[in-house]
């Protein structure tokens, strides 16, 4: 049996900890990507599962909350892996007409819609920092570099855990000046 209330400090902790290493800052965007199936020991899109979702989804939301930082959640396959956020972390943006669905869209993005206080659907996002619960691969939802970010927390549930933040590019030649806190935030 899966303990819920340990995938939701685990959730609440990776999220806290990314926050951390990555200085992420208010009103900044962090995807997540998460596969309840593996999260649940099963193979991905194969048993979602709405009560593992309501645990993470709790988890992620009190960490992002004191912070000011907008969550953004990755759907599934179905869904082209579109992404649901508030609509104020991203007021401009092109939505598209689609409410996910836990067989379209996934238990996570469903979960995050229906509790967000203003849920829009976009296509894809540029998002500052990411974690992938289980493996779905959420890459081409970050800016353009993307850095690794090694957790101490490697799984939730049987599900794999990665995490990344970004920065942005050096550009330049030889006589170009970085600023070096923008290269590397955590250290």
């Amino acid at each position: 049996m899966i303990n819920l209330l340990e995938l939701e400090k685990k959730a609440e902790a990776a999220t806290l900890e990314l926050i951390k290493i990555g200085k992420l800052q208010q009103k900044q965007i962090l995807v997540i990507g998460c596969s309840t199936s593996e999260v649940g020991g099963h193979a991905i899109g194969s048993t979602s599962s709405v009560e593992i979702a309501e645990a993470l989804y709790k988890g992620l939301s009190k960490a992002v909350s004191a912070a000011g930082i907008y969550l953004a959640f990755q759907c599934c396959e179905h869904l082209n892996r579109a992404i649901v956020v508030e609509r104020a972390a991203v007021p401009f943006a092109d939505i598209v007409n689609v409410v996910p669905q836990v067989k379209a869209g996934g238990s996570m993005a469903t979960t995050a819609y229906s509790h967000m206080i203003d849920p829009v659907v976009l296509e894809t996002i540029k998002a500052d920092a990411g974690i992938d619960i289980g493996d779905t691969f959420i890459g081409m939802h970050l800016k353009a570099v993307a850095v690794p970010v090694r957790l101490k927390i490697r799984e939730i549930g049987a599900a794999h855990v990665t995490a990344a933040r970004v920065r942005p590019k050096f550009i330049g030649g030889s006589r170009a000046v970085y600023d070096e806190t923008l290269a590397e935030p955590g250290k």
